[in-house]
C-alpha cells in the first residue's frame, strides 16, 4: 500500500526567493505528523501545496499513489484547518459543519454534523454563532468541519497559535485523542517545539526551505543530525564543537570543570536553570533540581558533563 502522502522533490519559487527547495517526504497512513521550523522556513508553503492552495514550481505530490500536483483543493481528499479557523460568521456551529458535507453531496448531513459536534464535545453549542464561541470552541468547530468529511489527510496550519497557553496545552491532548479515535492522518504545521514533540509520531524539521531531519521526537531530541536541529529542538550549550543539553550539564561550587560565574537563576517549577558566564566569555545553562544545591548570582562555579551527554557534528 502506498503512503497516504508522498512529496517528491517538491519546490516552490517566488519572484524574489525560493520558499521550498526539493522537499521529499512520505507519510504512512494513520499517524500524527508535524512540520516544524522557524518562521520563513517553508513549512506553511509546503502545507499549502499539499492542500492545493499553491502550485509547485517543481516536483510531484501524490495522495495514495495518485499524482494530485495540479489538482484544485476540492479535487483532493484533503481537509485543512486554518490558523484563523475560517468559520462562516452567519452560520451556527452545526451549519458550519454541515456546509462541507452539503458541498460534497454527502448523505445524512445533519446526523453526521451532530456526531462531529459530539466528537469535539460541543453538542450544547450547536446553535451558537462563531461570535458567541470562545477561541477554543471555534477551533473545535473548525476541526469538526474537517473531520466530518473523513479525509485521507487532515492539514493543520498552526491552529493553536491564537489560544492562550493553558488552553493550548488542553487542545494538544484533545487533538491527539481525536487523531487516535478517527484514525485520520494528521499533518500539523508549527514553530513550537514543545507542541511538535508532545503531539507527533514523526516530525520533519525544516530550515531554509529544506527538511534537515525526519524522525521520532525522541530521535530528533537525543540524536539530532545537524547543529540547527539540535539547537532548534531545545536549549543547547556549545563548548567548542561539542553540544551538551542543560539537563546533561553538571554545576558545582568547585572544580574540576570549566570555570564560570553565575549570572542569573530561572525558576521553572520542577527545576532551576542556572545561567553561567564562562571564563572565556561564553554562556551556558545548567539544569538543577529545585531542591538541590543553591547558587547565588556572582558565585564562582564549575561546569562538567559526561561523554555520553555530548552531541558532536561535522
Amino acid at each position: 500500500m502506498p503512503p497516504v502522502l508522498e512529496l517528491r522533490e517538491v519546490s516552490k519559487a517566488f519572484p524574489n526567493h525560493r520558499a521550498v527547495d526539493r522537499v521529499s517526504l512520505a507519510l504512512e497512513r494513520g499517524g500524527f505528523y508535524s512540520l516544524l521550523g522557524p518562521s520563513g522556513c517553508g513549512k506553511t508553503t509546503t502545507l499549502r501545496m499539499i492542500g492545493g492552495f499553491e502550485e509547485p514550481t517543481g516536483g510531484e505530490i501524490l495522495l495514495n499513489g495518485r499524482d494530485v500536483t495540479r489538482l484544485k483543493p476540492w479535487q483532493r481528499d484533503v481537509s485543512t484547518v486554518f490558523q484563523n479557523y475560517a468559520l462562516f460568521p452567519h452560520l451556527s456551529a452545526l451549519r458550519n459543519i454541515e456546509f462541507g458535507l452539503r458541498e460534497h453531496g454527502r448523505p445524512d448531513t445533519t446526523k453526521r454534523a451532530l456526531e462531529a459536534l459530539e466528537l469535539v464535545r460541543l453538542g450544547a453549542k450547536r446553535d451558537s454563532l462563531p461570535a458567541q464561541l470562545s477561541g477554543g470552541e471555534k477551533q473545535r468547530v473548525a476541526l469538526a468541519r474537517s473531520l466530518v468529511l473523513e479525509p485521507q489527510l487532515l492539514l493543520l496550519d498552526e491552529p493553536l497559535a491564537a489560544l492562550d497557553p493553558q488552553l493550548r496545552k488542553q487542545m494538544r491532548a484533545e487533538l491527539k485523542a481525536m487523531q487516535r479515535q478517527t484514525g485520520i492522518t494528521f499533518l500539523f504545521v508549527t514553530h513550537d517545539q514543545e507542541e511538535a514533540l508532545s503531539l507527533s509520531d514523526q516530525v520533519a524539521v525544516m530550515n531554509g526551505g529544506r527538511i534537515e531531519q525526519t524522525g521520532t521526537p525522541e530521535d530528533l531530541y537525543l540524536r539530532p543530525a545537524t547543529r540547527f536541529v539540535a539547537g532548534f529542538l531545545g536549549e543547547m550549550n556549545w563548548f567548542g564543537g561539542v553540544g551538551v543539553r542543560p539537563e546533561s550539564t553538571r554545576i558545582s561550587g568547585s572544580g574540576p570543570g570549566l570555570p564560570g560565574t553565575v549570572e542569573s537563576l530561572l525558576f521553572l517549577g520542577n527545576c532551576l536553570h542556572v545561567h553561567v558566564r564562562l571564563a572565556d566569555g561564553g554562556h551556558a545553562v545548567a539544569e538543577t533540581p529545585r531542591d538541590g544545591q543553591r547558587f547565588a548570582e556572582g558565585e564562582a562555579v564549575w561546569l562538567s558533563w559526561d561523554a555520553a551527554g555530548e552531541l558532536r557534528f561535522e
